[in-house]
C-alpha cells in the first residue's frame, strides 16, 4: 500500500496521546480537540468509518487533582484515571455534538482482547456502533485495570484495536514528528523517516522512551504498535497532532510524519492469523450445498448447513469446517459454544431464540471470521 491509497481507507483508527490532549499535562487542550473531531467528521462525512483511542484520563485527573507528577502506584494512578475520565469523555462527546455526531465510551482491559469470547462481544460491540454511525471513543480502563493485565500504552491499545475492527490505517497522533534516523535533540543533522517496513531492524535503534513523561510509551511503544496493527495487515502512520489538518492530510496521502509499510495485505494477513497462530477446540459438519457456498460465494457459515457439530468449545474459538468425508474446508471463530450450536445445527436462524432462549448472531461464523483451507 502506498500513501496515496489512504484515500481509498474504509475504516481507520487514530490514536491520541497525552501529551496532545493535555497541552503538556495543563489540562484538556480544548481547542486542539475540537479541531480533531472536526477533521474527524470530515472523514464521516465521506462514510469512512472512525475508531478514537484516548490517552489523557490520568494526565487530565492529574491536572484536576493537582499533582505536579505522574502517581507511581496503581492506586493512585487508577484514581488519577477515574477523576480524569470524566473530563475527557464529555469534552469528546460536546465536540462531536458539534458535527451531529454521537460517540460512544468503551472501556477495555486485556482481558477483553485475550479472551476470546469477550473479544468477539467487544468486536461486534464497535462494528455496531460503526454501522449505527457513531464514533466509538476508546480508552484502557485504567479503573479497575490490575498490573497484570495493562496495556502498559494506549499505542499498543490502538493497536489491537485496529486488529479487532479490521481497519485499513492506524494514525497515531504524538508530540513529535515522527521516527529519526537519530535522535534529533541530541543530533541537529537527524532525517525524519518518511517511510520504512514495520519489519525493518533499524527501527529497533531509533526508537527511544517517552520524552514528556505523561504517557506510558515512547517511539518504542508506537513501533511496537505499528508491528501488532501489520498483523491484520494495518498501515501505520506516525506524525505530529500539531500540524494543521492532519488527519485530512495524513488521509489525502501527504507525505507526513513516518508510514510504517505492513509487511501483509490485510486478506492475507488475517488469513495467516486464522489459520496458523490459534488452537483448533471443535469442528462441524457441512452438507454439499454450505461447502460450495462457502468456496464460491464467500458468504458466511450458517447453522441451517451444518449437519454435526464435534469438539468442547465456547463462543469465539477457532472451529474447524468440514465437509462429509471430513476433509477441512474452512475454519473461523464460532458464534456459539458447542452446545448451543448443536441445537441450532441444521436450523434457520428464525428458530434459534426459541431453540436456545437467546439469538445473538444469524451466522454460525461471520465471513469476517473465517478462512478457506
Amino acid at each position: 500500500m502506498s500513501r496515496s491509497d489512504f484515500r481509498q481507507a474504509q475504516r481507520i483508527v487514530i490514536k491520541i496521546g497525552s501529551s496532545l490532549l493535555t497541552d503538556g499535562g495543563r489540562g484538556l487542550n480544548v481547542k486542539a480537540i475540537a479541531e480533531w473531531v472536526a477533521q474527524m467528521a470530515m472523514l464521516r462525512q465521506r462514510s469512512v468509518d472512525v475508531v478514537l483511542v484516548s490517552s489523557g484520563s490520568v494526565a487530565e485527573g492529574m491536572s484536576r487533582l493537582k499533582l505536579k507528577t505522574r502517581p507511581k502506584t496503581l492506586h493512585e494512578l487508577q484514581a488519577a484515571a477515574s477523576v480524569g475520565q470524566m473530563g475527557l469523555v464529555r469534552r469528546f462527546e460536546n465536540e462531536f455534538q458539534q458535527h451531529e455526531l454521537l460517540a460512544a465510551q468503551v472501556l477495555l482491559t486485556h482481558d477483553d482482547l485475550s479472551d476470546r469470547q469477550r473479544y468477539l462481544n467487544a468486536r461486534s460491540t464497535l462494528l455496531t456502533l460503526l454501522d449505527y454511525g457513531v464514533v466509538p471513543v476508546i480508552n484502557e480502563n485504567d479503573a479497575v485495570a490490575t498490573e497484570e493485565i495493562r496495556f502498559g500504552d494506549n499505542d499498543t491499545l490502538g493497536a489491537l484495536v485496529a486488529n479487532l475492527v479490521e481497519a485499513d490505517l492506524l494514525i497515531i497522533l504524538t508530540d513529535q514528528t515522527g521516527l529519526y534516523d537519530a535522535n534529533p535533540s541530541l543530533n541537529p543533522d537527524a532525517q525524519l523517516i518518511s517511510e520504512i517496513s514495520v519489519n525493518d531492524s533499524l527501527l529497533d535503534e531509533v526508537a527511544g522512551d517517552s520524552i514528556s513523561g505523561l504517557g506510558r510509551g515512547g517511539m518504542y511503544t508506537k513501533v511496537r504498535a505499528a508491528r501488532l496493527a501489520a498483523r491484520s495487515g494495518a498501515a501505520t502512520v506516525i506524525v505530529s497532532g500539531k500540524i494543521d489538518d492532519v488527519v485530512g492530510r495524513v488521509f489525502q496521502g501527504e507525505q507526513l510524519g513516518t508510514y510504517l509499510i505492513p509487511n501483509l495485505a490485510p486478506l492475507v494477513a488475517r488469513k495467516q492469523w486464522l489459520a496458523g497462530q490459534l488452537q483448533i477446540k471443535g469442528s462441524v459438519s457441512l452438507d454439499d450445498g454450505a461447502v460450495k457456498i462457502l468456496q464460491t460465494a464467500g458468504k458466511s457459515l450458517l447453522a441451517v448447513g451444518v449437519k454435526a457439530v464435534q469438539g468442547r468449545f465456547k463462543r469465539g474459538d477457532l472451529v474447524s469446517c468440514r465437509d462429509m468425508q471430513g476433509v477441512e474446508v474452512a475454519r473461523g471463530l464460532i458464534n456459539y459454544g458447542a452446545e448451543d450450536a448443536a441445537k441450532i445445527a441444521g436450523k434457520p436462524s428464525s428458530e434459534f431464540e426459541a431453540l436456545l432462549g437467546y439469538a445473538d448472531e444469524d451466522e454460525l461464523i461471520h465471513r469476517d471470521n473465517l478462512v478457506l483451507i
